[in-house]
């Protein structure tokens, strides 16, 4: 009987430990262009940054001004309607679950926006989307320079931008 137990409570062990392995190191679908998952809404955040960090890339370019400005124009085409621009709020996104966060104001731990994360993991976000929050994936939609020329600008997000970057994304402009 006793053997018996321990056959059993190994198998637990094995079966939940490698279903922690699994999400762990980010193998469930966590983008919006993979296909359904059982049970994701309960697991997406788990393996989230592990996926990530295991995909993410490096810039191929630097931030520039002319970038910054293409990436300001692009940003406030495809991401200032659920993140806002700098001075404005978009009233709907705070009732989003989860909410979008403003990418120009700073946030509870006083860093503007996403400007603490590496570009390659905002331009992982852009490329693939996040599931079950709403922000869709760019990777059919923007080309590679386009998502690249997004994630520098909002690396940049906490610090003085050109006055050219400024007027494009003025609300008024």
């Amino acid at each position: 009987m006793v053997k018996f137990l321990l056959g059993v409570i190994f198998t637990l062990f094995v079966i939940f430990g490698g279903g922690y392995f699994y999400l762990k190191n980010g193998h469930p679908p966590v983008a919006t262009a993979d296909p359904a998952f059982p049970m994701e809404a309960q697991i997406v955040l788990v393996p989230l940054n592990a996926r990530i960090d295991r995909e993410k890339k490096t810039a191929p370019f630097s931030a520039t001004d002319q970038s910054n400005e293409e990436g300001a124009r692009l940003y406030k085409r495809e991401c200032a309607g659920c993140h806002g621009i700098p001075g404005t709020d978009v009233p709907f996104a705070k009732y989003m679950f989860p909410s979008a966060p403003q990418l120009w104001k700073k946030h509870k731990n006083g860093v503007v926006g996403v400007s603490d994360d590496e570009a390659g993991e905002t331009y992982w976000k852009i490329s693939n989307g996040i599931r079950l929050t709403g922000m869709p994936a760019y990777q059919k939609i923007l080309s590679e320079t386009e998502m690249w020329q997004i994630a520098l600008l909002l690396k940049n997000a906490d610090k003085q931008l050109p006055a050219s970057v400024t007027a494009i994304l003025d609300q008024h402009s």
